[in-house]
């Protein structure tokens, strides 16, 4: 099925169509996970888990930036934030993530200067009027949001700008990807892979994984007829014991990705280790500064590390996030946990499965 255009994505025919399909080609118990919060969104907004045969359960993966970062690199956040003469300009997802003690939110409440961006670039603006202070960028997101960030610090010290520096928490996707089939903590047959990444990354980042496990995973897009599409593709797949790596979001996804982007990303920051919320450490599924940028790496200038912090008690964020349990599930969903009094960062991401759950899950 070829489609050119968004808007044939989102006609009904199109998906009844594809539902069809998927229903006369399942006949076995499947299991796929989506690695990406914004498929976790849409298929919740638009219902399709109702839609699908009880042969195929979706099951939601690390796909959210914000849940999968570690409680303390949300505390090394609240740390820069309260101190002197420090500007801290982030995503507002981050906001209302709950660190040990606090939140970037409560810290303003109480008087610290702690601002939302859009971007970036938006942080680079504040440290271009703020030359007296620092602005502390927290750069959380996978290989979506690195380039941009890693463009920004390139402009920085294109200008000379000395204030302006990044806390990276950036995570890599792929390397996750292993650590998740080789913790084995839950049954995947297939994996909807993420489209934002892929247009970064490209299809061929996924091709050693493939190679390893032999195990189907097909990139799409977030209209509901692309995540049809995908899942109808994977079930194919496993039905006829004919794994591949497919690309069904052809119109922003390639095989090479976008090398541009990739290369800026990399002339800033190399991959190093690093602790994923639920995951613990990943070997290179972090991204660090090289050597000739550290002048704007937040932890080397201000002094400030990671340390070791525990999750919310009864929090079970880390276990939804690889697929173990769903959110309700957890004893604190929409009892201690909700929208209004988060406890964890599922929660309180847009891209949060319990999030998700919580404003979804009543209709589909």
């Amino acid at each position: 099925m070829t489609l050119k255009h968004a808007e044939e994505y989102r006609q009904p025919e199109i998906s009844q169509s594809l539902v069809r399909r998927i229903r006369s080609a399942s006949r076995r118990d499947i299991r796929l996970m989506e690695v990406c919060g914004t498929h976790t969104m849409s298929i919740f907004r638009n219902g399709i888990r109702t839609v699908l045969p009880e042969t195929v359960t979706l099951i939601s993966g690390p796909g959210c930036p914000v849940c999968v970062t570690a409680q303390g690199e949300i505390d090394a956040f609240i740390e820069a934030a309260r101190t002197e003469d420090v500007i801290v300009a982030t995503f507002g997802d981050l906001m209302r993530v709950p660190g040990t003690g606090s939140s970037l939110e409560r810290e303003r409440a109480a008087g610290r200067d702690v601002r939302v961006v859009y971007s970036a670039a938006d942080a680079v603006e504040i440290a271009r009027k703020h030359p007296d202070r620092k602005v502390v960028f927290p750069g959380v997101g996978f290989e979506t949001t690195a380039p941009t960030v890693a463009a920004s610090v390139l402009s920085a010290a294109a200008e000379g700008l000395k204030n302006f520096l990044v806390f990276t928490a950036h995570k890599r996707v792929v390397p996750a990807l292993f650590a998740l089939m080789e913790m084995q903590a839950v049954r995947i047959d297939g994996f909807i892979l993420p489209g934002h990444v892929s247009v970064v990354i490209g299809t061929g980042a996924y091709q050693p994984l493939f190679e390893k496990y032999r195990l189907p995973g097909v990139v799409a897009g977030f209209e509901p007829a692309d995540i049809l599409q995908a899942v109808y593709r994977l079930v194919s797949q496993i039905e006829s014991g004919a794994p591949g790596l497919e690309n069904a979001y052809p119109r922003a996804v390639t095989w090479a990705g976008n090398p541009k982007a990739v290369q800026i990303m990399e002339t800033v920051f190399r991959p190093a280790d690093a602790v994923w919320r639920g995951m613990g450490q990943i070997p290179r599924s972090g991204l660090k500064f090289r050597s000739r940028f550290e002048d704007f790496d937040a932890r080397k200038v201000l002094g400030i590390r990671s340390a070791a912090a525990e999750a919310p008690k009864g929090c079970a964020c880390g276990q939804i996030i690889t697929g173990v349990l769903t959110p309700p599930e957890c004893p604190l969903y929409k009892k201690r946990c909700t929208p209004l009094n988060p406890v964890g960062p599922c929660m309180v991401s847009s891209e949060g499965t319990c999030a998700a759950y919580y404003r979804y899950h009543s209709f589909s």
